[in-house]
């Protein structure tokens, strides 16, 4: 592009600006209200080329502040359709990430972006230029089918707030359609490696009973991606043969992330947590389930939850582990619509295994009819339980399900003679460190009323060393 002030380019797909790099923030946790929106127009409602912006610009911003924002690009053209809406949205985490010095991160409500200081010493200094950059890179992706588009960029919060209700609307509704037909109606699926980039080994399988992560992507979505860009990042996957009903394993679908992983991935479930095969995930996920194994149940916390969850992790700290495209057995990253789908976590119970939820998404899957009756006031929140042990008294009042399990366990453990370990006077054994007596075997550890707290989860295997010759 003539005259722009970076680059642009895939090089700087990818790029991370952390805090003490940024000019300013756009959106991310510290705003409340934030979207990026693509509506399909009729010819004579879009002006080709116009780029608004709406409030402080980039120039009038404190460095290191963080501001609201609003993206709305229109668009028209004799094929563009309103499935294609949600497709071209997503795209705009694509593109942003294409400018040297700009950090686009998850979608809808969610989008969190940053702005280098270096690329604002450039020249970067106005939101036209992201504006300029989106109707450029829309244009020359989408040429048989994009003919008109104009961009808005909002940052004033009054202007902001009735946008934002009317994109929460839209999204909703979008969301309402996947309900229509389940993974057993259907043919094929799809995939998108959207987020590659960022997680190199992932590639997201989207079903109509599995939205994408990012939960902007549906079936609907994906198909009409897939037919106007077959060589873009949204593609076919023939379901083949279906491996294992329960979980959700079908050969279309292993041998497309075993091709498009480059061989990292060989085998995927669909609707569990508790496999080895667990789908991928990437970062963009609108949530994570992780397995609470001192109550044999699942949790599930939004991206906006804040503070710890039961299990003494905050979001952050899951994420960490759960991301990057890694199979990783008892966490997986979700999008919101997943907890709608007829296939919800089916190989590990359902909603019989689900034991916590943020009270923002228990709300959500309350009003849209998602858990069952009988489940909905068994499974806790944070107004319920902040802890492990405030969690089994919540699920033992409930008479939850998975109690039963707890039973079974407890009569088995009070079957075996467990001897105490003996420590020296004086020395204090550190609780949710296991000890290992020296040279003794036989012992078991039991720590109960132990809450474990961590900043970062990381899993090691530890090779023995090899003697020296």
């Amino acid at each position: 592009m003539e005259n722009f002030p970076v680059d642009i380019g895939l090089v700087y797909e990818g790029e991370r600006i952390r805090g003490k790099q940024m000019q300013v923030e756009l959106g991310g946790p510290k705003n409340t209200e934030k979207f990026e929106l693509v509506q399909a127009r009729k010819m004579n409602e879009v002006k080709d080329g116009q780029i608004k912006v709406i409030g402080p610009d980039l120039k009038d911003m404190e460095i290191g502040k963080s501001y609201s924002i609003g993206i709305l690009v229109e668009v028209a053209g004799a094929k563009v359709e309103k499935d294609l809406e949600a497709v071209l949205e997503r795209r705009i985490h694509e593109f942003s990430n294409f400018v040297e010095g700009m950090m686009h991160l998850n979608q809808r409500y969610d989008i969190w972006m940053r702005l280098s200081k270096q690329s604002f010493k450039k020249g970067f200094n106005t939101l036209k230029w992201l504006g300029q950059a989106l109707i450029h890179l829309f244009r020359s992706s989408f040429e048989k089918v994009i003919e008109k588009i104009q961009v808005t960029i909002i940052t004033d919060p009054k202007e902001i707030k009735p946008w934002y209700d009317k994109a929460i609307d839209i999204y909703k509704e979008r969301d309402e359609r996947t309900r229509t037909i389940s993974d057993d109606d259907v043919d094929e699926f799809y995939g998108c490696v959207l987020c590659s980039s960022f997680a190199p080994a992932h590639v997201c399988t989207i079903t109509p009973g599995r939205i994408a992560l990012c939960g902007s992507i549906s079936w609907f979505d994906a198909r009409a991606a897939a037919k106007v860009d077959p060589k873009g990042p949204n593609f076919l996957i023939e379901k083949g043969e279906l491996l294992d009903p329960l979980k959700g394993e079908y050969s279309g679908i292993n041998e497309a992330a075993k091709k498009k992983s480059l061989g990292e991935i060989e085998r995927v479930h669909l609707h569990t947590i508790l496999s080895p095969y667990n789908h991928t995930s990437c970062g963009c996920f609108e949530g994570i389930a992780y397995f609470i194994p001192e109550v044999d149940g699942i949790g599930i916390v939004d991206r906006n939850f804040k503070g710890t969850t039961v299990n003494g992790l905050p979001f952050s700290t899951m994420a960490n582990s759960t991301g990057g495209g890694k199979q990783v057995e008892g966490f997986v990253g979700i999008g919101k619509p997943y907890m709608l789908s007829d296939k919800f976590f089916q190989a590990d119970g359902g909603w019989d295994r689900v034991v916590w939820i943020s009270k923002a998404w228990k709300d959500y899957a309350i009003e849209k009819n998602a858990i069952p009756a009988k489940n909905v006031d068994m499974i806790a929140t944070e107004a319920d339980a902040t802890d492990l042990d405030s969690l089994k008294d919540f699920l033992r009042s409930k008479n939850h399900p998975v109690v039963k399990n707890w039973v079974e366990e407890e009569e088995e453990d009070e079957d075996e003679v467990v001897t105490p370990a003996m420590v020296p006077t004086g020395v204090q054994m550190p609780m949710g460190v296991p000890m290992a007596p020296a040279a003794t075997g036989g012992w078991k550890i039991i720590l109960k009323g132990a809450r474990i707290t961590a900043e970062e989860l990381i899993i090691k295997r530890i090779e023995p060393k090899k003697k020296k010759k």
